[in-house]
């Protein structure tokens, strides 16, 4: 499914649906920072949030719309300043976003969700963020999905949106994407449902669907998207991903456990797994995309664990970056994950290339192998020869421009 994938699609391609991207003031740059989703038709929502316990106020209020199973019309969102460790107020200002865009909409304040990205511990500049959401709110426009993925971004270098198109019912429904994040990224979300880089990711569709079958097609989503990237290993403050649903294509309501609700949830999986993907290749500093797959574990949960501690040791990370087909770095990374497994039965492949058998050197070339890890997408198969246990993490190596990112991030 991951062909029919528009690369010109957006969060305005499902019908219903205007978006914005304007310039408030929040960037010294003067970049675009501020941006608005919105649709006149009330909307079913999913979301997963952060798992962080510093959960940003946007994050903590948010969490209080989805548990009150309410419909919601808008979401705003703005870059540049994190609005997290700003306690009370934090959450205050939160909710006079909410309350801002509510009135220049004509709908509920609990009908509005908010989201932040950027420094964490500033409290927010509400004069700013105030006249941004009025800037929005006036520019919302049926083509105004890929500005709005244009004003969400930090330290991303291209905005990042997608679409895709299924029938149901004989009627065609339309998903549309955005997301950004390249730091900070090691996304641990949480499915928010009742009773109960940062990344930041919205999909929205005009598909006529249950909550039920909504938030079941998010949660099945997560581990084939944002919960299988790492960048850095940190979970953000601020990490959301979030699903909006209209009714526009009045297709037959699609049911939790429907054929329909199943060829739903594959389409979500595809779009989301697309933009998390992209969000590691546009990782701060990154020269290399790298996929770890983990086979042969006692259970998935054990080829995970394996998976990720490959994919989060700098060590691999940083030979990764020199093109460095240093195959111990790997070994090592796997016998500290914390998992059980026999190392005289472990096998592992570089681009296809037999690298280690049964604990040892395959005897591939090293040159040969050099010449397989310069490629700019690298893929390694790790199988640990314990069991049935698969998982795949998405990551990238570690560079200069990296540490130099985040060296000034502050200043």
């Amino acid at each position: 499914m991951e062909d029919i994938l528009n690369e010109a699609g957006s969060v305005t391609s499902p019908k219903g649906f205007k978006a914005a991207g304007v310039k408030a003031g929040l960037k010294r740059s003067g970049a675009p920072d501020m941006a608005m989703i919105y649709s006149e038709r009330p909307c079913a929502v999913a979301a997963a949030f952060t798992s962080n316990l510093f959960a940003a106020a946007p994050v903590v209020y948010d969490r209080e719309i989805i548990a009150g199973q309410g419909k919601i019309h808008a979401v705003v969102v703005n870059s540049g300043n994190a609005n997290a460790c700003t306690g009370e107020r934090g959450l205050a200002d939160a909710r006079k976003t909410a309350e801002k865009a509510a009135s220049l909409l004509g709908c509920l304040p609990t009908e509005v969700m908010v989201s932040s990205t950027g420094r964490i511990g500033v409290p927010m500049p509400m004069e700013i963020i105030l006249k941004g959401t009025e800037l929005a709110a006036n520019a919302l426009s049926e083509k105004g999905g890929k500005e709005a993925a244009l004003a969400i971004m930090t330290t991303d270098t291209r905005p990042k949106a997608f679409s895709l198109e299924i029938e149901v019912g004989g009627k065609v429904v339309t998903l549309g994407g955005m997301t950004k994040g390249a730091g900070m990224i090691a996304p641990k979300l949480r499915p928010a449902m009742p009773p109960q880089a940062t990344m930041l990711a919205y999909v929205t569709t005009d598909a006529d669907i249950s909550v039920e079958a909504l938030r079941t097609a998010l949660a099945r989503a997560l581990d084939r998207s944002f919960n299988r990237i790492t960048v850095d290993g940190d979970t953000s403050t601020n990490d959301t991903f979030m699903v909006l649903a209209n009714g526009a294509a009045q297709n037959p309501t699609i049911q939790a456990g429907s054929p329909e609700a199943q060829l739903f949830a594959e389409a979500l999986a595809v779009l989301a797994g697309r933009l998390a993907k992209e969000m590691v290749r546009d990782g701060e500093g990154v020269s290399r995309f790298v996929e770890v797959n983990v086979t042969g574990a006692a259970s998935d949960a054990d080829a995970r664990k394996c998976a990720e501690s490959i994919a989060n040791s700098a060590l691999c990370k940083t030979a990764w970056f020199g093109a460095d087909p240093n195959w111990g770095r790997v070994l090592c990374a796997a016998g500290y994950s914390g998992i059980a497994f026999d190392p005289y039965k472990v096998n592992l492949d570089m681009q296809g290339a037999p690298v280690v058998r049964n604990g040892m050197d395959a005897g591939t070339p090293e040159k040969e192998l050099v010449k397989l890890v310069s490629a700019k997408e690298i893929r390694l198969d790790l199988n640990l020869g314990n069991g049935n246990g698969a998982f795949t993490v998405w990551t990238c190596d570690f560079t200069y421009d990296y540490v130099k990112i985040n060296a000034d991030y502050h200043t």
